[in-house]
């Protein structure tokens, strides 16, 4: 079994491209902790993602059990990261999915194995749930949207898929 804790910007994103589907297709067990999905459901109604995050009956809403001792700002994480790399540990989930770089670094330091939105998608046309095309049209509408994604991950997802076509 396949267990994913998931951040709010893959949720997101996913949702803008119309692919959040594609975390219950790659893992069998999406989980979400409970200040992220309020951040997106709660907070973040009437933006994207929020109705097809509130509608995927198959993610887990889930609370850590422990909270840290230590204050998220102080770490430089905001809380919902903070929830999914706890939650992370305490369920020995398989994967993290974050997009922002200090809480992909902390989580790795942490010995957690971290993928962002890009590398679900990377692993969705790897398993042949998205075609190239689909792949593609994926990054230009987050590169379109309100998520940030730099030009040099852009340019490394479109080498990865060339690199896949031409093993």
């Amino acid at each position: 079994m396949t267990r994913v804790v998931v951040n709010s910007t893959p949720l997101i994103a996913l949702s803008i491209t119309g692919r959040l589907h594609l975390l219950k297709a790659i893992f069998d067990e999406v989980i979400v902790p409970a200040s992220v999905y309020k951040e997106i459901v709660l907070h973040g109604r009437g933006r994207p993602g929020a109705d097809e995050v509130e509608k995927a009956d198959w993610i887990l809403v889930k609370e850590p059990k422990e909270k840290p001792s230590l204050p998220p700002a102080l770490l430089g994480l905001d809380p919902g990261e903070l929830d999914v790399i706890q939650l992370a540990q305490e369920l020995q989930a398989d994967w993290v999915l974050i997009d922002e770089k200090l809480g992909r670094k902390t989580a790795d330091a942490l010995g957690l194995r971290v993928k962002g939105t890009l590398g679900v998608l990377l692993i969705a046309y790897q398993a042949g749930l998205l075609s190239r095309e689909e792949a593609e049209e994926a990054v230009e509408a987050l590169a379109k949207s309100s998520v940030r994604v730099s030009p040099r991950l852009v340019q490394w997802f479109k080498a990865q898929l060339a690199a896949e076509r031409d093993p």
